[in-house]
């Protein structure tokens, strides 16, 4: 890890110095590399920048893929990596240059949407607060986004794992893996006015006296639901885009992400187990994943902004 955060050093210098880049360039293309640098933490072999080989590159590549990045945003960073790359070849600190037969991905293919952060506060506005279901989905749109959690935890999650008090909820993911997220102060606030406005008034089933999120019949809400009032609220919205719950989770990773995230606590808050095949995989603390959604959350950020 020491060569990276030398090389990396060295490259700012080469931007700022030789190529007289502004701050907001010369840190875009810093946190490019800070992310090849951090996803190599992650791999069994863990290379320095001499080692990479094209392999692990494209398996970055990939991971970025499976999250929803897309292709743009991936092309961008591969640029950023390319031209880190290009300046440790001039200074013979490589022999080879593991990025130089790589192409960058197709800005036309197909890859799941993911929603602007203004999209997704259209969303949130045209929700009706007056009416029975407005506060319930507000309080799960909050929650798909603040936590990136997948439909099928969202519609099990449990009260008796919601720790609104230290802002972490604990889900069941694939496997019946579990884990702890944090949750973002919006989705807590909101998740209590409907608990004790909306459910707390509701007749509910003896076998989802524990389940958050109930349909009007006290039951547990299903997959189809989410999705349709999704759909719904994009529809007035005026989003055309192709909307499901899970581009939620595809937008929050992107958001944390491009915001300057470290990858291995996104991993950890999307319960991604395997990278690569080969990956060893990391646990981080509650303080880390928590510092990090606080920080690069863009529902997060606002807070910060306005203690400013």
């Amino acid at each position: 890890m020491q060569n990276w955060s030398i090389y990396i050093q060295h490259f700012k210098d080469f931007l700022r110095l030789e190529r007289a880049l502004s701050e907001n360039s010369i840190e875009a293309y810093i946190r490019d590399v800070e992310k090849l640098s951090q996803f190599s933490e992650l791999l069994a072999h863990q290379p320095s920048p001499e080692n990479i080989n094209e392999r692990d590159v494209m398996d970055f590549l990939e991971y970025l893929n499976e999250i929803g990045l897309t292709a743009t945003s991936q092309a961008r960073m591969l640029s950023g990596i390319k031209a880190f790359y290009k300046y440790l070849a001039i200074e013979n600190l490589i022999q080879n240059d593991p990025t130089q037969l790589i192409e960058s991905p197709k800005i036309g293919r197909k890859l799941p949407d993911t929603l602007s952060f203004p999209e997704i506060e259209r969303m949130l506005d045209v929700i009706d607060l007056s009416s029975p279901e407005g506060p319930r989905n507000r309080a799960i749109l909050e929650v798909l986004y603040s936590c990136g959690m997948r439909v099928s935890e969202l519609i099990e999650l449990k009260i008796t794992n919601c720790y609104f008090d230290i802002g972490f909820v604990r889900v069941f993911g694939k496997g019946r893996k579990v884990r702890l997220i944090p949750i973002g102060r919006d989705a807590v606030k909101y998740t209590n006015i409907y608990l004790e406005n909306i459910r707390n008034h509701q007749d509910i089933d003896p076998e989802s006296e524990d389940i958050v999120f109930l349909n009007r019949r006290g039951k547990k809400l299903t997959r189809v639901m989410i999705f349709l009032i999704i759909k719904n609220l994009a529809e007035q919205a005026g989003i055309q885009k192709n909307i499901s719950p899970h581009t939620f989770r595809h937008s929050f990773a992107t958001h944390l992400i491009e915001g300057g995230a470290d990858l291995r606590a996104v991993q950890e808050m999307l319960g991604h187990e395997s990278i690569t095949t080969t990956e060893v995989y990391t646990h981080l603390d509650r303080v880390f994943l928590s510092e990090t959604m606080r920080s690069f959350h863009p529902r997060e950020y606002k807070y910060a902004m306005n203690k400013r």
